[in-house]
């Protein structure tokens, strides 16, 4: 009994074929092996074209290129949707009469079809093939894909000899999907890059310029955004805010919770609240948002010219104090912000005497790990401090993150790192 494949193929002509029977040579492995291994080779390099028309355009010259004998590909051509119309807009291989602009109205019957279907094989005779519009780019069978969510871009490869159908069907299957999975992730970096502009934007350009202090702070996400965020508030001439947060987890969810604390903590102390009613009022806000089921450590600290250093610990790693050769732990204040809309605040108080200063760090620094697991941890951190005495705010946030980066020996960073140094002159 006949395949019912078979009959539809022999219906369309004898130069529509599927893979030809094997020879005892063939009948090992067919033929579409060699064909994949080729085509895999192809799309990888593909795959690395940073581009999106020059991606399309790599595609069409890559494959009438090299599968010429393969797939019987001799042309290609991209067509771009404008308005009601598909614009010629690249062209390969065997010559064409029709310039670039060619114009292919969207209803056609061809056009209809490969945009419903996503991929389709026509030669002259089959039901919608218009020879006018195929004869204008001399075009008597042909292979097409459309490419894209939003299938604006339809790749059409001209095709010599028997058109064998498995091989050109699952070739071009699998470069829509390399196609449209570069094109999404290059809407996913496009996407994260622009939140990654909006993050650097929330990040202070520089330190600030404060009398009697000298300060400085870096942050090193370990994805392309992160959850960790530290910021300058200059309340007065003669009062200075800083604030440090870690959110939980990673990536673009910790990156827009790290942003609403910081947010709501400039709306916050610009209406001129004081230190523990701002963090309450923050702690409810963070408690409603969507994204409610994550938390949010936070320290906040003000100084004045005169050493005083008024703060508030949410639930954050205790930033060190270093005055007089000791190390003493800055942990009053309450738990992290989210969870409990109720919680209850209070603030602390410490004096910066000359030389003193205030290291503020997130769990990145302390938890960094090498490649054997171990933890850089707090007593490398202390010691690293120490080393460090006497030098500037800038040098000693340097020296922890060469400390941790020497530590991990090029172990990957499993968390966002931020450290900011206050530093009483």
């Amino acid at each position: 009994m006949t395949p019912p494949l078979d009959k539809a193929l022999r219906k369309q002509g004898d130069d529509v074929t599927t893979d030809p029977p094997p020879t005892p040579a063939e009948s090992r492995g067919p033929d579409f092996k060699a064909v994949y291994r080729k085509l895999e080779r192809t799309l990888d390099r593909i795959e690395r074209t940073e581009n999106v028309s020059e991606l399309l355009s790599n595609v069409l010259k890559s494959l009438v290129r090299n599968f010429k004998d393969d797939l019987g590909f001799v042309g290609g051509r991209i067509y771009e949707r404008e308005g009601d119309d598909f614009v010629l807009c690249c062209a390969c291989g065997r010559a064409i009469q029709a310039a670039i602009g060619y114009r292919v109205p969207a209803s056609y019957a061809a056009m209809k079809r490969v945009l419903e279907e996503g991929l389709i094989i026509m030669r002259e005779g089959d039901p919608g093939f218009d020879e006018r519009i195929e004869g204008a780019v001399g075009v008597t069978k042909f292979a097409a894909i459309v490419v894209g969510e939003e299938k604006r871009h339809i790749l059409s490869f001209t095709i010599k000899g028997k058109i064998l159908r498995e091989h050109v069907l699952y070739s071009l299957n699998a470069v829509r999907h390399v196609i449209n999975l570069r094109l999404r992730q290059q809407q996913f970096t496009d996407i994260m890059a622009e939140a990654r502009m909006i993050q650097e934007s929330l990040l202070p350009a520089a330190p600030p310029v404060f009398e009697g202090y000298d300060i400085d702070g870096r942050s090193r996400p370990t994805a392309i955004v992160g959850g960790d965020l530290y910021d300058y508030l200059p309340l007065s001439p003669h009062l200075l805010g800083v604030a440090i947060a870690d959110a939980s987890g990673h990536g673009l969810p910790a990156a827009l919770l790290a942003r609403d604390v910081i947010t709501g903590l400039r709306m916050g102390m610009a209406e001129d609240l004081k230190i523990i009613k701002a963090v309450e009022r923050l702690n409810r806000v963070i408690h409603r948002s969507a994204l409610s089921s994550k938390f949010v450590s936070m320290f906040y600290g003000e100084m004045e010219p005169n050493g005083n250093f008024l703060y508030c610990n949410a639930g954050h790693n205790p930033p060190l104090l270093r005055r007089e050769s000791s190390f003493r732990e800055l942990t009053q204040g309450g738990l992290v912000l989210g969870p409990n809309p109720d919680a209850r605040y209070e603030r602390g108080y410490v004096r910066l005497t000359n030389g003193a200063m205030v290291i503020m760090y997130t769990d990145g620094v302390t938890e960094r790990e090498n490649r054997a697991g171990k933890q850089f941890g707090l007593p490398r951190l202390r010691n690293t401090i120490r080393r460090m005495e006497g030098a500037g705010a800038k040098e000693i946030v340097d020296a922890i993150f060469t400390a941790t980066d020497t530590f991990a020996e090029g172990a990957h960073q499993q968390d966002d790192m931020t450290v900011v140094v206050v530093r009483r002159i």
